[in-house]
Parts: C-alpha cells; structure tokens; sequence
C-alpha cells in the first residue's frame, strides 16, 4: 500500500466505532482480551463493506470480521462452519444468476436488464453449529450480513428484510448455548429483530468501509467503543407504516405526507423495536439541564453530560420540539437540534449547548405560500433518544409569524395527506420556564442573497462565441461514438479510467469536469494501462461483478457500451485504489457533523491524487420506506439529521480547492422500481418540509459545487425538467449558483412503454438543468431539433412559441446554460492536479 491508502485507512478504523449502535447489552462485552472464538454468520468471511451500484468502491483490500478476529489475536474455531457455508452461498449463487438468465430469456430482454442491482436473498442452510472438537470457547459471534444495491428494491422477504428460519434458529441456538453471544448486524438497513426477543447483545455494526474487520475486533476488546445512535427507527414489518405507495411503477402516492419514520410512531403512540436517535455503549449517562436562554430566533439549551459508568465513552444531546397544532396538523415531535460530546471519562462531566433554531420548525402553508410558526406553546424537550426526553423549556409565540413567503409550485398530488384521528399528544408541565419570542426576529428573506455574476458574465461572453453545435456539446456529457467508446453509466470517463464520466472535451480553452461515482468513497478503476497513446482500461475492472456475469453483447448494446477493443499492451500498470468509507447512513449514524467532514476530507484528498473535480455525492433522500434499495447510501429518515451530515461532508470535501460534491438526489428518489419513469405524487407540505428541506440545509449551510437531480417526476413532471423547482426554488429561494446536472440517463436502458415518459435533453436544459448526463447522439440530435423549431417559431415576444408536443429552445437559452457549466469549469480547474 502507498503512504495516502494506510493514512486514510488509520482514519476511517479510528471513527468507525461512533457509527456503530449498541441495540442491546447485558454486559458481557467488551471482552477482556483475545482468545477462542466461535464465528459464524453470513457476515462473518462475506464481510459487506457497502452496497452495490454507484455506491461502490475499488480498495485495495477489505479486511472481514474472520481476519479483524485473527490479526488481533484469536483463534476462530468454526472454520468448518465457514467452509461449510461458503459452499451454500456459492451454489445459491449459481442458482440466482441462472434464475436471471431464464428470466430474460423468456422476456427476451437482455439479462442485465433484470440483473442490475439485483441482490440474493439470504440462502437456507443446515449447516450444524459445531466446533472443533478439543475446544470450548466461551464466547460466539454471529455476523447476520445483507446487501442492497441500486436499480432494485428490497422485499419483507425472509433473506432479506426478514430473518431466514435458518438464521433465526443458529442465532437463539447461539444465544442459549454460549455465555457471552454477540449478533452482529452487517446490514446497511433495517432488517425485522421482532423474532430475537431474548438475544441480550446486539450490534448495529453496519458497513464501514475497508477497515470494517479491524474496527469491530477494535470495539469487542475494549479498544474502542460504540456511541452511535440509530439515524432510521427500527420496527418489526408487521407494525411498519405502510400508509403510503412503495414500489408502484407508474404513481407513488406518499399519502402520509410528513409522518415519515419516528414522527408516525410517535404521533400515533406506537413503541418501535428500537426507536430514532436510539443507542447504548460501554457506559451509561445522566444529563440535566444547566441553562435555556433565547436570543433572537435561537434557543440555547446548556446541559451537563455526566458518565455514570467504568468505560470512557461519548454521548448525543438531542433536543425535539413539540409543534402546537392548529390550522396546520402537527406531528407529536421533531428533532430540533443536537450536540455530541467529546469523550468523557467515568465519573466525569462535561457541558455542551444544544442550539435550537426557531425558524426551522416552521411548516409550509399551502394556502399562504409561506413558511409559518403558528400561535402557541412550543415545548422543547432533551434526551437521547425520541423515546428518551425531559421537558426543559416552553417557547411562547402570541400570533402566526411568517417566516418565508415563497413562490415554487411543483404541483399537487391529487389526494388529501393522511392524519391521525387521535394524535398522541403532551402534556407541559407548569413549573417550566417560559420564553416569549417576538415574532418580527422569526422573519428571513424569502430569496437568498444572490451570488456574483461576475464570473458567469465571462462565461457568457464566450458563450456568445461558440457554435450551435459546440454550444449543444457543452450541455451534454462528452460522449463518443462510431469507433470510439462508447457511455456506460457509471464509467463513461475517458480521462480518469474508470470515473463516472465529464463534461466536454471539444471546447478549447474550456477544461473538462471529471465525476467521480460515490457516496462511499471514489469509485475509480483499481488499475489501468498506460503506452504511448495515453491511459486505457484493462477491461470492466470498475463494472460491478454482477454485471460482468450477466454481460453479453446485448447488454453492452443497452449500456452504450462499444464492441471490445483490439487489445493494448501496457507498457506500465498504474493503480488508483481508493479508500472506501462508511456507507450513508452508517455516518448519520454518528451523530457527529466534525466526523463527517473529517471523511469528506479523506474523499476529498483522494480527488486531488486522481484529478477528480467533483464527486457524485453525497446522497441523502430520505429513508421514506426501508424497503427503498439505495437507503444504504441514503443518511436518515429525519431531515435536519441528513442537512446537517450532508453540509458537513460538502465542507470537508470542497477544502480542497478545485473539488466539490454533487449532492444526490433532488429529490424524491425513494424507490428504485422503475426509477427512470416513476412518478413521485407528494403534497407540497411534505414536499417542503420534508423531503427538499435536507437540500436546503446543505445548500445554505455549505454551498455545494453541483446538485444532480432524481430520475423520478414530481407530480407529473421530471425533475430534471422542472423549471419550478431549479430555476425558482433551488437557485432563486436557496440562492444556489453551481452546477445542476442529471443522474444517468442512458438511452438503452429506458422503457418506453410506461406511462411516464424519460428525460429528453431538451426539455432539461430548457429548464435549468444544463448538463445532461453521460450524453449521447440521440440526446444531441434531440437538443438540435429543439434548438431549430427554437430559431423558426420565435413569436413576437422574441420567445420561441411552445407546442403541446415538442420543446422549442433558443440561441439565448442555450448559451446561458453552457455559460453554467463553462463557469463551473473554470471555478474548479484552480489546482495543479486539474
């Protein structure tokens, strides 16, 4: 390994234990030194470091839970077990490519098709749980591991959302027969615990990346400890909200509007296997409230964190406000702020202050077009958990305060969202402190500062001086065709092998925007060849392995992939492993914003020794339902938590200058059935409140170089299309000025015969999304066409007149989009590297 993969790997094992969750302890563990061990579980030597898809990363190793154990010393004495186990894993294997195969053979589609982003259920076993026979070990391990992965949903099957009755019966077994059991849960989602009421210890350690075998041995010998808390409540399937549409291909109705996650079962008074914001450690804490004080809209709650326990550990303050309801139904709470602790030793103190900002409980009022804090009493309380809080303070407000008047429309659902008949509600207590906000300090601007035109003023002027055709190549990926390679998602780059892809290369004097797939590191090609042409792939190095087994001339005709090239000799090998970091939602699940930027700038300095300008990250649509595949990669199912994370992440990476994030994906992707032509119906309250609001945070709080929008339509138009959403809320409302990109839209990979049509370039770049990803002929001959009915029906206004059926684009509107990718060009071509 080079000095950069060992540094950054060092980082990533020392901040992993603060993403992992202790769900339940007796305190068995840690242990008090290595030894015997019984080891088994899917996990155990098929250690998931993240999910699949774009979400991958090529490191150059990853360390499992068997080697973590035995580097550190113990002796795994189940290795039949294993063996036995990878022998049912690798023919249930077979069997479900094979299963792929005969599927698209009777379809007749090509089998990638189907196969993309599909996962195997966990296999059946009876497999004994034996050891060796002149052992006893005190101690076991079971090491439950699921995958997910982008282009398929997950299923409340048994293998996946559910325990196999396999698992279930070796865990209880375990957990009877042992006198210190651990299940381990290597999963990037919730799975369905409700079976395993009597297992005492339980460890969330989710999917960390490559040091992820290290890192838990780490936590098991008291080396380091869990202090993670739960970013997505955990509930048994049976009693999961199912309110809404999930999975529908044509029209998903999110009916229940903004009970999303904790704020369903709390408001309806339903207790959750684990609830949001959950998580022990090696410790136990008590807080109390030193001091509330209000300046302005902020609320700054003073709590003194003691360790009541014998371990060092660190713990997260969380303060929810209680909504009053009034002409606005209200869930019972939501999570107003938070604060980690550094680390606190046993029997020691330590204060934080927890600020609350006002303004961010404000609700969207569909009939007002504005943000507002109705009149009443706004009851704070602190804990560490939803479930576990104590009232400290009660805000008043004397009359209605609008916080925002707002003007984007993305349309309406069609239906009324869902409310409780009897909401849960609380009760205040009398002797609480009572502070009266004046509503003239909740007031903000309804549109944000705008940014200097400075540097887009002289991306315009060159503009003005390009060709149609230069100008339709700028808003397009830099595609190729005939003899030379082809797009492919995810690795239509041919300046980095194996990046995601980049923007034009036929400018001179404009430099070209290299992507780099995420949000758990780079996803790179692990090694290309060099010669005397310049730098080439060694194959589908960076395509999933999945793909390369499904992969047959079809399937390359689908992805845009060209015939295989003559081969080339290298005359030299170069490597770019990058390292992979914890998932999504394993880094919500710390809690802990100086931790995310800290990766983020590990990311970040990979881009510089790869000559990568923007990263394809990072992704937070909300964890709506946890079936949606991609919530592996996805941070919270809470809105503030994912802003929060996400802007801390965007800081670290773009510390580097010439580098920045693509935040992902705006908005609404929470499903990936059909994600290319499905149509997201929200109300514009949730919309509002929930599922945009984390991409304000993050566009407000740090200022990301680019945004990529969602494959899905909202309420009947794309989001990519929506003029609404890109032109007036995201650059008017937020005041964003970076770059707006699509997710990949390759042309062989779309259905047309959906109800919902594509994307087309044209109407993309038409409404503010100027650069269409990876790019391809089609979508060039698109924007011409567009571009000539632009020039021909130009009405008396000087504005092109629209038909019902075709988009019109004119010279005008063409150079101002290029003008923004020009201008991202030149903001990010700052370094050497570049």
């Amino acid at each position: 390994m080079e000095t950069y993969e060992t540094d950054h790997l060092d980082i990533v094992r020392a901040l992993a234990p603060e993403c992992m969750v202790l769900l339940r302890s007796d305190g068995a563990f840690p242990l008090a030194g290595p030894g015997e061990i019984a080891l088994f579980g899917s996990g155990a030597r098929r250690t998931v470091k993240g999910g699949t898809g774009s979400g991958d990363v090529n490191s150059r190793h990853v360390t499992t839970i068997e080697e973590g154990l035995e580097a550190a010393g113990f002796t795994v004495v189940t290795k039949p077990w294993l063996d036995a186990y990878d022998r049912v894993h690798d023919q249930a294997h077979q069997d479900f490519i094979a299963g792929i195969r005969a599927e698209a053979a009777e379809r007749d589609v090509p089998a990638i098709m189907i196969g993309m982003g599909s996962v195997m259920a966990e296999p059946e076993h009876e497999i004994p749980l034996d050891v060796e026979t002149d052992v006893d070990p005190q101690t076991a391990v079971y090491v439950l591991a699921r995958t997910s992965g982008e282009g398929s949903d997950r299923t409340p099957d048994a293998g996946d959302l559910r325990l196999t009755a396999s698992e279930i019966r070796d865990i209880r077994a375990l957990s009877k027969r042992f006198e210190r059991f651990l299940l381990v849960l290597n999963v990037g989602g919730v799975v369905d615990l409700s079976t395993l009421g009597d297992v005492t210890n339980i460890l969330l350690l989710s999917q960390l990346g490559a040091t992820i075998g290290d890192a838990f041995t780490d936590v098991l010998l008291g080396r380091a400890y869990p202090s993670g808390k739960l970013a997505t409540t955990w509930a048994a399937w049976d009693e999961a909200e199912q309110i809404g549409d999930f999975g529908d291909p044509d029209d998903t109705r999110y009916r229940e509007g903004v009970y999303v996650g904790y704020r369903f079962y709390d408001s309806i008074g339903k207790e959750p296997l684990f609830p949001f914001g959950f998580g022990l450690g090696y410790t136990t804490f008590d807080l109390r409230t030193h001091q509330v004080s209000l300046d302005g809209a902020r609320v700054s709650i003073d709590v003194d964190v003691t360790n009541t326990g014998s371990h060092p550990g660190k713990e997260t303050v969380q303060v929810y406000a209680a909504v009053p309801p009034g002409r606005l139904d209200q869930p019972l709470q939501a999570l107003a702020g938070f604060t980690k602790t550094g680390q606190i030793a046993p029997r020691e103190t330590a204060r934080v202050t927890v600020d609350v900002d006002l303004t961010d409980l404000a609700s969207y009022d569909e009939a007002a077009h504005a943000t507002v804090l109705e009149a009443g009493r706004y009851l704070l309380r602190v804990g560490t958990s939803s479930r576990h809080l104590s009232p400290v303070a009660v805000v008043g407000l004397g009359e209605d305060a609008i916080v925002r008047r707002l003007t984007g429309d993305l349309g309406e659902p069609g239906f009324t969202d869902w409310r409780p008949e009897t909401p849960a509600a609380l009760d205040i207590p009398a002797d609480l402190p009572v502070l009266a906000v004046d509503p003239a300090r909740l007031r903000l601007p309804d549109r944000a500062e705008p940014a200097s035109a400075a540097d887009l003023d002289e991306a315009l002027a060159l503009a003005r001086t390009l060709s149609d055709d230069e100008l339709i190549h700028t808003v397009l990926g830099d595609y190729r065709s005939g003899e030379e390679s082809g797009s492919i998602i995810g690795a239509a780059s041919t300046t980095v092998v194996g990046a995601a892809g980049q923007s034009t290369t036929r400018i001179a004097g404009v430099p070209s925007i290299i992507m780099a797939d995420g949000p758990a590191g780079l996803r790179l090609a692990p090694t290309y060849g060099v010669d005397a042409e310049g730098s080439f792939s060694l194959g589908d190095s960076s395509l999933p392995a999945t793909f390369l087994e499904l992969m047959d001339d079809a399937g390359r005709e689908v992805l845009g992939i060209a015939d295989e090239p003559e081969p080339r000799e290298p005359a030299e090998i170069r490597e770019q492993y990058a390292t992979a970091i914890p998932i999504g939602t394993a880094l919500a699940q710390s809690w802990n914003p100086v931790l995310a930027e800290r990766l983020g700038d590990v990311v970040g300095a990979e881009m510089e020794r790869f000559s990568v300008h923007l990263w394809l990250a990072p992704a937070f649509n909300l964890h709506r339902s946890v079936l949606c595949g991609r919530n592996f990669e996805y941070l919270s199912e809470d809105p503030l938590l994912a802003g929060r994370i996400a802007a801390a992440i965007t800081r670290g990476v773009q510390s580097h200058p010439g580098r920045g994030v693509t935040i992902k994906h705006l908005a609404c992707n929470n499903q990936e059935t059909n994600r290319l032509n499905s149509n997201s119906r929200v109300s514009p309250r949730a919309l509002r409140d929930h599922y945009l609001r984390p991409f304000e945070i993050c566009v407000r709080r740090a200022r990301p170089a680019a945004v990529m929008t969602s494959y899905n339509l909202i309420n009947g138009v794309h989001t990519s299309e929506s003029a609404q959403l890109l032109e007036v809320i995201l650059r008017q409302e937020w005041g964003f000025d970076g770059l707006v990109m699509t997710d990949w839209v390759v042309d062989g990979m779309t259905h047309s015969d959906m109800k919902h049509p594509r994307a087309t370039a044209a109407a993309t770049v038409k409404a503010g999304n100027e650069l269409f990803m990876p790019g391809g002929e089609p979508d060039r001959q698109n924007l011409l066409a567009a571009l000539r009915r632009g020039s021909e029906n130009l009405g008396a206004a000087g504005r092109p007149e629209q038909s019902d059926d075709a988009v019109s684009l004119t010279r005008t509107e063409l150079e101002t989009q290029a003008a923004r990718v020009i201008r991202m060009a030149r903001r990010l071509a700052v370094s050497p590297a570049s």
